[in-house]
C-alpha cells in the first residue's frame, strides 16, 4: 500500500506506562496509535512505560493498525535510549518530539540507523514550536527515513501565548507553513488534538477544518474521539462515486483522443483524475482496514 495511500484517518495517543490501555488499544478502530514515552508519562515511569510498550509491541496483536512509538527528547535523560530501543522494537514509526531544525532529525536518524533500525522504520516528527514552524520547509526535507508531520497545537498554542479558538484563527499560519513544507516534500500530516472532550461539535468542526485545509487525519487524546475523526476524513459515498465517473469518462475520453472532458457540468484534467484516484485508492485501503 502507497504511504500517502495508507488511511491515518485517527491516530490515538495511548500512555505508554499504561497496560491495560495498550491492551485496548487493539480492538479500537483507529488508524494508527502513538505509544506514548513522552507527555502521558510521568518522569518516574519512564523506564516502566517503555518497557510495557517494547512488550506489547513484541507480543503484537493490533491488527493493521500503524504503530508509532513517541520517544523523549535527546535532551532528556530518556531520549537516547528510547531511540535504541525503537529501533528494533518492530514499530512502523518513531516520533521525535518539538522538533526545530533539519539537524535534530539528522541526529535521531544516525542514532536510529546505528542502532541497527531497519530501512522501513519511518521517522515522524512533532512540529510544535515557534522556531519548528520557522524551519518547516528544511526539517521537511531532512531525511528519506522522514515519512510525516504530526501538529502539536496544544504546546504551539503555549508557546505562542495564543488561545484556543473555535476556527484556530491563532493557528492558521502554523498550520500551513506545515502543510505546504509537508506537501513539497511528499509526506503525510496529521493535525493536532482537540482537548474538549465534552465538545462533541466542536471536535466535529475541528475535524471537517482540518480535512478543508489538507490534512491526512487528526491526532485524538480519546477513543470517544475516534468515530468523529474517521467520518471526517474518509471519502463519502458521493465523493467517491464522484471520482469514479471522473475517472471512467477520462479513459474514455482518453481512448477516443481527446484531452478533457466534462464531467457532471465541470471540465475535467489530467490534475482532477489524479486527485480522482486517489481518493478511490484512499477508500479502497480504509475497505481493506
Amino acid at each position: 500500500m502507497a504511504a500517502m495511500h495508507r488511511p491515518r484517518r485517527s491516530v490515538l495517543y495511548m500512555p505508554g506506562s499504561n497496560a491495560r490501555a495498550l491492551e485496548k488499544a487493539k480492538s479500537l478502530p483507529a488508524d494508527g496509535l502513538i505509544l506514548d514515552l513522552e507527555d502521558a508519562v510521568a518522569p518516574d515511569a519512564k523506564e516502566q512505560a517503555r518497557a510495557q510498550v517494547l512488550d506489547a509491541l513484541r507480543q503484537g496483536g493490533f491488527g493493521r493498525r500503524e504503530l508509532v512509538v513517541r520517544v523523549n527528547g535527546l535532551d532528556t535523560p530518556w531520549g537516547h535510549a528510547d531511540l535504541v530501543a525503537a529501533a528494533t522494537s518492530g514499530a512502523d514509526a518513531v516520533l521525535i518530539p518539538k522538533v526545530e531544525s533539519a539537524e535534530s532529525v539528522r541526529q535521531a536518524d544516525r542514532i536510529l540507523r546505528e542502532a541497527g533500525a531497519p530501512d522501513p522504520l519511518a521517522l515522524w516528527v512533532m512540529m510544535e514550536t515557534a522556531m519548528g514552524m520557522l524551519n518547516a520547509k528544511d526539517i521537511a526535507g531532512a531525511s528519506p527515513r522522514l515519512a510525516c508531520l504530526v501538529m502539536g497545537t496544544s504546546d504551539l498554542a503555549k508557546e505562542l501565548h495564543a488561545a484556543h479558538t473555535p476556527l484556530r484563527l491563532p493557528m492558521v499560519t502554523a498550520l500551513g507553513l506545515s502543510l505546504l513544507a509537508a506537501r513539497a516534500h511528499g509526506l503525510a500530516i496529521l493535525d493536532g488534538v482537540h482537548l474538549d472532550l465534552e465538545d462533541e461539535a466542536g471536535l466535529e468542526a475541528a475535524c471537517r477544518q482540518g480535512r478543508e485545509l489538507g490534512f491526512d487525519g487528526k491526532t485524538l487524546i480519546h477513543p470517544k474521539q475516534l468515530d468523529a475523526a474517521n467520518r471526517a476524513f474518509a471519502p463519502s459515498d458521493a465523493e467517491l462515486a464522484a471520482a469514479r465517473r471522473i475517472i471512467a469518462a477520462h479513459a474514455e475520453a482518453a481512448a477516443s483522443g481527446k484531452g478533457v472532458v466534462v464531467v457532471d457540468g465541470r471540465l475535467v484534467e489530467a490534475l482532477h483524475v489524479a486527485e480522482a484516484r486517489r481518493t478511490v485508492a484512499l477508500a479502497e485501503a480504509i475497505g481493506d482496514a
